[in-house]
């Protein structure tokens, strides 16, 4: 309102203040509100990160199987079995089944409705994680297998025979007492994984870069790779590493040298891409790893794995070690193999507490043995922090043996350059 004159009266308000003020009075509110709905879409958008997540975790906790038919055969055993001398220190026993029944697995040869071992691998693990050691077992080395509990129940007998039957007569359970016996060292942890989950693991890692000195054209692997450098995907990764007929001498020495650099190379490719460290990359691989995987209950979860694999991302690549246990051919049959015992307690004692084992391309062979797999008596001194978790004695008496070495390489070999 105004009087006579025209000038606004105490306490009203001028032309336009009442919009005014009614409109900044709404800015506040939707403001108000915007915070309300900016809130509650950052929480929808964390409930779903963390559902997400959770689902993700969950999926790959459940691609694992838990092997509770080998802990319940080991545990009536558990009397027998060697005990663990060092704390801390760790041994895995890695199986690759040659199982046809799988998804896609049909194509590598007809179902015989046996599963063998294909490879067998004991990886040591050093207490604080400074070094890993792979020991490849031939399948057709002649060895000791106990009597086994078959899959229906029945039991065999003791026998002498090829390493891979163990696998075949009583799966894992009768690997790891196989294994057991023939080296005397505690096996904590088994995993075995076929030819589908090994393919799907190296096409997560988007392929795996090998060197060929030759080009390969092997028609029973299926195999046909130029010469130079090469990144195999996981079909033809397989084939690399299971072709005996056409690339080098046809042995199953050859080939488990093969494998051998084939897994350092995975090892560098891990390592190099840091997908340890990145969960986008990190995923698949997991998915990947854990879908054809079948463990020990221990290791049968995502924090069962997590805890084991984490100390071994930062062992550098040329303390993570590949050789074959020491043997030559069986005295009976050439076409299988025998321990050079000596060599062989050699190494597996070493393994049993910890001590340093070295590794070494070609080792020069002494007048005792003709073995190229076994150590030769010269032998290099352990890295300045030993190379294992064993802990050095202080003082004047903290002088370190030297390490055996034995024919082998390390991952950090295993690249092109």
């Amino acid at each position: 309102m105004t009087d006579t004159a025209g000038t606004p009266r105490k306490g009203t308000l001028g032309p336009g203040a009442g919009a005014s003020a009614t409109g900044r009075g709404l800015i506040r509110r939707r403001r108000r509100r915007w915070r309300r709905g900016g809130a509650i879409g950052v929480g929808v958008v964390v409930l779903a990160a963390v559902g997400t997540g959770w689902a993700l975790y969950v999926k790959l906790d459940g691609n694992i199987t838990a092997d509770n038919a080998a802990a319940a055969e080991l545990a009536r055993y558990e009397k027998e079995r060697p005990t663990a001398l060092v704390k801390d220190a760790q041994n895995i026993l890695l199986i690759g089944s040659d199982s046809r029944s799988g998804d896609g697995n049909a194509r590598y040869g007809r179902d015989s409705g046996t599963e063998r071992s294909d490879t067998t691998i004991l990886l040591h693990l050093s207490a604080g994680r400074h070094t890993a050691t792979a020991v490849s077992l031939p399948r057709d080395l002649m060895v000791d297998v106990p009597a086994c509990r078959r899959a229906d129940g029945s039991r065999t007998e003791p026998t002498f025979t090829m390493f891979n039957s163990a696998f075949q007569k009583g799966g894992s359970a009768c690997t790891i007492r196989t294994v057991e016996k023939l080296t005397g060292i505690r096996i904590d942890h088994h995993m075995v994984v076929d030819f589908h989950g090994f393919k799907d693991m190296v096409d997560a890692v988007d392929g795996v870069e090998i060197c060929l000195t030759r080009p390969i054209d092997d028609k029973a692997a299926k195999l046909k790779l130029p010469a130079g450098r090469v990144t195999l995907n996981g079909e033809q990764a397989l084939g690399y590493v299971r072709a005996r007929k056409s690339i080098g001498d046809g042995s199953d020495t050859d080939r488990m040298d093969r494998q051998q650099r084939f897994l350092g190379a995975l090892v560098n490719k891990l390592q190099s891409n840091d997908v340890l460290l990145n969960p986008v990359k990190l995923y698949p691989v997991l998915d990947a790893a854990t879908s054809s995987l079948t463990t020990d209950p221990d290791l049968a979860s995502l924090r069962g794995l997590y805890d084991l694999v984490r100390g071994l991302r930062d062992i550098p690549t040329e303390r993570v070690q590949f050789l074959t246990v020491p043997r030559e051919s069986y005295a009976y049959d050439a076409n299988r193999d025998q321990l050079v015992e000596a060599e062989a307690e050699k190494l597996f004692t070493q393994l049993r507490t910890d001590a340093p084992v070295a590794v070494a391309e070609e080792v020069p062979r002494d007048s005792t043995t003709k073995n190229p797999n076994s150590s030769d008596g010269s032998q290099e001194e352990a890295d300045a922090d030993g190379k294992s978790g064993a802990e050095r004695p202080a003082g004047p008496a903290a002088a370190v043996s030297p390490a055996p070495t034995f024919r082998g390489n390390t991952a950090a070999e295993a690249t092109c350059e």
